[in-house]
Parts: structure tokens; C-alpha cells; sequence
């Protein structure tokens, strides 16, 4: 059984998730706290190279099926080669992105279904699901013009999806939150960077305080 706390955090493009993290990070290694950043899909080596295929703007053919099961595929690497050696040693695991990802965008937006991507996944990560996870709500529009404003980011194929793909994405999330009220905790991310990072960090603490999680 892991030691650690695994954290999720999931929105639609432009909320803000990767900026708030870093600062959660920042904090919690300041506080004394063993702390691993990671993202998805990605954060080793095998699953970046599955990311540049996933979100590379020239594979526009890519059928949903497909793109969920690249996913899955990077999901199940990550987790075995990073996230689980981590929570064994006590890691309070910080995660860009996990299993709800896919859901939204693969099982609700593309349409493959919820329960279908969801069987998917669960071949990939097992019983694995987190602790807790921050879902940082935004309007898609609002989103859209954060990242157009912000051109040393890096614009995936997912961002030029249309106003109604980010739409369903939203709603695929919507569903979730009504779906696993007992895990997922809403933000608005809409409120200034400060404001979120502040409601994030006093839920991320509520959680280790119950855990009673131990500093090295």
C-alpha cells in the first residue's frame, strides 16, 4: 500500500493548473514535505515521447479511439515508473492531469463514451485512483484567450479543437464532479491566480492533516 498522498489536478486548456501547481510544489517542499511534480501525459520518458505523438498539430487523422488508448498507454507507464516507486516512499504526489482527463476530453467530448474510456483506463492504472482532485473550473472561452495571450506556451493540437469541443470538455467535467463528489473538489479558476492557489492549497492541506502524513 502506498505511503504518500496522490493529487490530481484536472480543468479545461487555460485554467491555470500548471502555474498553480508549481506554486502548491513551491510551498509544500518549503514546509518540509517530500514533493514530486509530474504531469500527464508525460513525466518520463517513454510517456513524452507518447505525449509529442498524442498532441503533435500535424496528427489531425488521429481517431478518438486511438487518441484514448495513447493516453492509457502513457497513463499505465508513468504510473509504474514514477508515480507508484514515489508514494512508496512517502511522496506527496503532484499530478498534472490523470484518469478524469480522459473521461472528459476521450469518453465526453470525443463522444467513445464515459464507462468505455473508463474500462480503458482501468486495465491501465488498476485500482490506482487519487486521493484528491482539485478541479479548476473555467468558462472555455476565457481559457482560449489566456492561452492566446501567453505565446511562449506551447499550443497542442487539443487548444485548436472548436468552441463547442471545450464546451463538452467542460461538461464532460461537470458530469464528473456530480459523478465523484466524495474525491473532486471545484475551484473557480477564473479568480485571479492568488485567489485560486490559496483555496487550493487549504484543501491540499485539509487532506494531509487527515491523512496525518508524516514530514521525513
Amino acid at each position: 500500500m502506498e505511503k504518500g498522498i496522490f493529487i490530481t489536478v484536472e480543468g479545461p486548456e487555460g485554467a491555470g493548473k500548471t502555474t498553480v501547481i508549481g506554486m502548491l510544489s513551491q510551498r509544500l517542499i518549503e514546509e518540509g514535505y517530500q514533493v514530486l511534480q509530474t504531469r500527464e501525459p508525460g513525466g518520463i520518458e517513454i510517456a513524452e515521447q507518447i505525449r509529442n505523438v498524442i498532441l503533435d498539430k500535424r496528427n489531425t487523422s488521429m481517431d478518438a479511439r486511438t487518441e484514448a488508448l495513447l493516453y492509457a498507454a502513457a497513463r499505465r507507464q508513468h504510473l509504474v515508473e514514477k508515480v507508484l516507486p514515489a508514494l512508496e516512499k512517502g511522496y506527496i504526489v503532484l499530478c498534472d492531469r490523470f484518469i478524469d482527463s480522459s473521461l472528459a476530453y476521450q469518453g465526453y467530448a470525443r463522444g467513445l463514451g464515459m464507462d468505455e474510456v473508463f474500462s480503458i483506463n482501468r486495465f491501465a492504472i488498476e485500482e490506482m485512483m487519487p486521493k484528491l482532485t482539485l478541479y479548476f473550473d473555467i468558462e472555455p472561452e476565457l481559457g482560449l484567450e489566456r492561452i492566446n495571450k501567453h505565446q511562449d506556451r506551447e499550443v497542442n493540437r487539443l487548444d485548436l479543437e472548436n468552441l463547442e469541443f471545450h464546451r463538452n470538455v467542460r461538461e464532460g467535467y461537470t458530469k464528473l464532479i456530480n459523478d465523484y463528489p466524495e474525491r473532486m473538489y471545484k475551484i473557480n479558476a477564473s479568480q485571479p491566480i492568488e485567489s485560486v492557489y490559496m483555496e487550493a492549497k487549504r484543501k491540499l492541506m485539509e487532506i494531509i492533516q487527515q491523512e496525518e502524513l508524516k514530514k521525513p
